[in-house]
C-alpha cells in the first residue's frame, strides 16, 4: 500500500513537472530580448561539397547558416553548431529552427546536450549571460529533463536581470556595452519606431520589462527544476530567494526547509560545491529562516483575512502593531480590511488613515475611506477623499 502511494506521488510530481515545463515553454517571455543579440550574425548558404564534408547535406541544403567564426580560415563545424544554438535559443520561432536543431543532434549525437551545457557554463563564467541563456535553452530543447541545463539556465536568467537592475541603478546602461548596445550581458534597447530618439519613458519601460521577464523566467525555471529533480538541494536554495524577493515569505520558508533537509546529507556533486561551501550555505539559510519567522506569521494573518477569516487574521496581525513592522503599510491596510468586515468602522478608518500616513498618494485606500464615510453618513469626509483622489489622478 505504501509502495502504491509512493508511486502515485512520484507520478503526480512528474505530471506537475511536465506541466510546469510546458507552461514555461508556452510563455516565451524572453525571446524578444534574446533575439536582439543575434542581429549581427552573418548567414550564408554553404556549398554542397562543404555540406557533405560537414555531414549535413540533406538537412542544410538550401538553408542559410550562421558563419561568423572560423578556424585557420576554415569554417568550423563546432562554431556553426554553437552559433545555431544561439540563434534558436534566442528565437525558438526562427524560420530554420527545426533544421538547425536536427543538424545539431545529427552531428553531435549524444554529446549535443553536454556540449551546449558546457558552452553555456563557459558563457556564464565570462559574464555573457544572454549567450548562456540561449545555449542552455537549446540544450533543454534537446533534453528537457537535463538537471544541469535547467539549473544553469535558471541561474543565467537570474544573472541577466540582476546585471540589468544593477547597471540601471548605477546609470551605466548607456555606456557599459550591455544595456543600450545589445551586449551579451544585458538587454539591448531597440528603437522599433524608426524615430531618431526614443523617449526616456520608453527606454525605462523596456528595461523594466526585461528585468521582470527574466525574473519571472528564472523563478519558473527553479520551480520546474525542483519538481523534476526533487532531491537536488541547490534548486531549493535559489528558489527560496526568488520567493523572498516576491514577498512570498511562507513559500520561501517551506522551500528553504527543503534545502536544509536535503543538504544535511547531500552528495551534491552536480552543484560543484564541496562540504565546506555547502555548510556555509546551510549556515546562511539558517539565519534567513530565523529572520523569516515574523514575516511568515504576518503573511499567514494577511492570508486569513483574504480568505475571509477576519477575526483570526486580525488577531495575528495585531501582535505586530508595534516594533519593526509598524511602518509597513500593508499591515495597517489588512487590519483596516478586517475591522471593516467585522463592522468596526471607527477602527477601520483609523487603520486606513495610518496607511495614508505611510503612502500619502494611495488612491485605492482613499476610495475605501470615502466608502466607509459614506456608509456612516459622513458626506463631508467622503467628499474630501473623493476630491483628493481626483486631484492626484488629474496630476498624473
Amino acid at each position: 500500500m505504501d509502495n502504491n502511494g509512493d508511486a502515485g506521488m512520484a507520478a503526480q510530481t512528474a505530471a506537475s513537472a511536465g506541466a510546469g515545463l510546458d507552461n514555461m515553454h508556452k510563455r516565451d517571455r524572453i525571446s524578444r530580448y534574446l533575439s536582439a543579440g543575434n542581429r549581427d550574425m552573418v548567414f550564408g548558404e554553404l556549398s554542397g561539397d562543404l555540406l557533405r564534408m560537414m555531414g549535413g547535406y540533406e538537412i542544410l541544403r538550401g538553408v542559410p547558416v550562421p558563419v561568423g567564426e572560423s578556424e585557420n580560415g576554415q569554417i568550423a563545424v563546432r562554431s556553426i553548431v554553437i552559433d545555431m544554438a544561439k540563434v534558436i535559443g534566442g528565437d525558438a520561432a526562427f524560420v530554420y529552427a527545426d533544421q538547425y536543431l536536427a543538424y545539431i543532434k545529427s552531428v553531435c549525437g549524444d554529446d549535443a546536450e553536454p556540449l551546449l551545457v558546457t558552452e553555456g557554463a563557459r558563457a556564464a563564467d565570462e559574464n555573457r549571460f544572454e549567450d548562456a541563456c540561449k545555449l542552455l535553452r537549446t540544450a533543454l530543447m534537446i533534453d528537457p529533463k537535463s538537471q544541469a541545463a535547467m539549473y544553469l539556465y535558471a541561474r543565467a536568467c537570474k544573472a541577466c536581470y540582476e546585471t540589468a537592475a544593477a547597471e540601471y541603478a548605477e546609470g551605466d546602461y548607456g555606456t557599459s556595452g550591455n544595456m543600450m548596445n545589445g551586449g551579451a550581458g544585458g538587454p539591448a534597447v531597440i528603437a522599433e519606431s524608426g524615430e531618431s530618439g526614443e523617449s526616456a519613458e520608453s527606454t525605462e519601460e523596456y528595461i523594466s520589462g526585461y528585468i521582470g521577464s527574466f525574473k519571472a523566467e528564472s523563478m519558473d525555471a527553479f520551480e520546474v527544476l525542483t519538481m523534476m529533480h526533487p532531491d537536488f538541494a541547490m534548486g531549493y536554495y535559489f528558489l527560496g530567494y526568488a520567493y523572498l524577493n516576491m514577498g512570498l515569505y511562507l513559500k520561501a520558508k517551506l522551500t528553504w526547509d527543503d534545502f536544509m533537509r536535503l543538504s544535511s546529507s547531500a552528495d551534491d556533486d552536480q552543484s560543484g560545491l564541496d562540504y565546506n561551501q555547502l555548510e556555509d550555505l546551510r549556515h546562511e539559510i539558517s539565519g534567513m529562516l530565523l529572520d523569516l519567522e515574523e514575516p511568515v506569521e504576518i503573511e499567514k494573518g494577511c492570508n486569513r483575512i483574504m480568505g475571509g477569516d477576519f477575526a483570526g487574521g486580525k488577531d495575528i496581525l495585531g501582535r505586530f502593531k508595534e516594533g519593526r513592522y509598524e511602518k509597513w503599510w500593508p499591515l495597517w491596510y489588512y487590519l483596516g480590511v478586517a475591522e471593516s468586515a467585522l463592522g468596526n468602522t471607527d477602527e477601520a478608518i483609523a487603520d486606513l488613515k495610518r496607511v495614508l500616513v505611510l503612502t500619502p498618494s494611495n488612491t485605492d485606500v482613499m476610495d475605501e475611506l470615502a466608502q466607509l464615510y459614506e456608509a456612516v453618513g459622513d458626506q463631508v469626509n467622503a467628499a474630501k477623499y473623493r476630491n483628493k483622489i481626483k486631484l492626484i489622478r488629474d496630476s498624473n
